[in-house]
């Protein structure tokens, strides 16, 4: 079988016309992943088979990415999905910082949050939120968590996260003022950084975008202008956000624009305030590293 026959990861190249788009809206002859995607199978004449180099990170298709159903279909494998999430989050801040990977609903922060009158119905809102996640980002629902300093809101959103990268879907976590550093750095023509419309359209276009600290921010127009692009291009494709802010909602207003507010009141079906005195301040209450944090 000549190379041409072989797909961009190694596995079966199916033969064929090109033309429509696989069912996740890509056309067949545009492959997101870097090459040419197969087509239908015309027939069944043929039925060698190639032993991918690659493997399947689900164990169902050959490593190619792609699967021949039993009337000579090519659909595209679970373990694609998985790559396409994978290559939205290049050039993004996408992993759970060292501090809160050992974030867990039955370890301290939380657990004692879950414990605690005064917290322990967002707790349980969270946690409901967590065990449906895919639902809820199918859905685009977000979550914005105010409260003072160190009443476990960032503890509670890098939960959502982490709980959204375990199970497959793309996610960015930024620090507002870090995210603003990030965007800023795309117009620098001397750095390695991608371009802002390439940055810009992979931040919109993740499972879950999580924006840390919202409102710590300077306020100027420029500020003003990326937030709200962000947001409302998230709000247009019903793409889910996950926010903590220090700010009451009237704060949060004077501090980023009322336009924007507004797009985050209908995205976030969860609004919730976290009260409580600062858990940092309280001995013996930091989070414990997670078991395989450094494996």
């Amino acid at each position: 079988m000549s190379e041409q026959e072989r797909g961009p990861l190694g596995g079966l190249r199916v033969p064929g016309g090109s033309g429509g788009t696989d069912p996740l809206g890509v056309p067949f002859q545009h492959d997101p992943l870097g090459g040419p995607a197969p087509s239908a199978r015309s027939g069944r004449g043929s039925e060698e088979e190639v032993r991918a180099s690659a493997v399947c990170a689900v164990g169902i298709c050959d490593g190619s990415g792609w699967v021949i159903d039993d009337d000579g279909e090519a659909r595209p494998c679970e373990c694609r999905k998985r790559k396409i999430r994978r290559a939205r989050t290049r050039g993004m801040q996408s992993t759970i910082p060292e501090r809160y990977r050992g974030v867990s609903f039955d370890r301290p922060p939380i657990s004692n949050m879950a414990a605690d009158p005064g917290t322990a119905a967002v707790v349980r809102e969270i946690r409901d939120y967590c065990e449906n996640i895919d639902a809820e980002l199918d859905e685009g629902n977000g979550v914005w968590l105010h409260g003072s300093a160190g009443t476990g809101k960032t503890s509670l959103a890098m939960l959502i996260s982490k709980t959204a990268l375990e199970a497959g879907h793309s996610v960015a976590i930024y620090s507002m003022p870090r995210l603003l550093a990030r965007i800023r750095r795309t117009y620098d023509a001397d750095s390695n950084e991608e371009g802002y419309l390439a940055f810009f359209d992979r931040l919109t276009s993740v499972d879950l975008l999580h924006i840390d600290d919202l409102g710590a921010e300077k306020r100027t127009d420029w500020v003003l202008e990326q937030l709200y692009a962000i947001v409302d291009r998230r709000y247009e494709e019903r793409r889910s956000i996950v926010v903590t802010t220090n700010l009451d909602t009237d704060d949060l207003r004077e501090q980023i624009g009322d336009r924007t507010v507004s797009r985050l009141l209908q995205m976030c079906d969860m609004e919730k305030p976290v009260f409580g005195d600062d858990w940092r301040e309280r001995r013996g209450l930091v989070i414990p590293p997670a078991p395989d944090a450094r494996a």
